[in-house]
């Protein structure tokens, strides 16, 4: 099996350095996908992709090149469990895994959540991203990474 590679849902990543560090850590190849506005990286270990602007163009291309074992770094749900489908371990940007077990409790909620926004009972709000995110996700992506390493050996 090959090398996992990462893969970054980049539009509206808060982690993207930390990712970036994690990655030259372990060795592994960083691929940010985005609808643009990120700047290309000089460093062989990082790829850029700009995909056409659409609503899941971003979250289509990862799914088409992320294979079994590689790592997806995602806040979107949908995307999430289009990557658990194909064998990918799957990573929030606040550290939270996105696993088998735990991915149709967060698509049910993530219904929910819309149902209620659009009857108005809730404003939708996000928590803020906490610094103690960052150190969970920091953490989680190391572990991770890790494992899909020795998985692949």
């Amino acid at each position: 099996m090959p090398e996992p590679t990462i893969f970054v849902d980049a539009d509206a990543c808060p982690v993207k350095d930390e990712a970036m560090r994690v990655a030259e850590r372990l060795g592994l190849v960083v691929t940010f996908v985005s609808n643009g506005g990120i700047r290309p990286s000089r460093d062989p270990m990082v790829q850029v992709v700009v995909v056409p602007a659409g609503a899941d163009a971003a979250d289509d291309w990862i799914v088409e090149h992320a294979a079994a074992n590689d790592i997806v770094l995602t806040a979107d749900i949908p995307l999430a469990s289009r990557a658990i489908d194909k064998g990918c371990h799957v990573l929030g940007f606040a550290g939270k895994p996105f696993t088998p077990a735990s991915i149709g409790m967060a698509l049910a909620m993530r219904d929910l959540n819309q149902h209620l926004r659009e009857t108005g009972e809730s404003k939708g709000y996000n928590a803020s991203f906490r610094p103690a995110d960052r150190s969970a996700f920091l953490s989680a992506l190391d572990t991770l990474g890790r494992k899909a390493k020795r998985d692949a050996s």
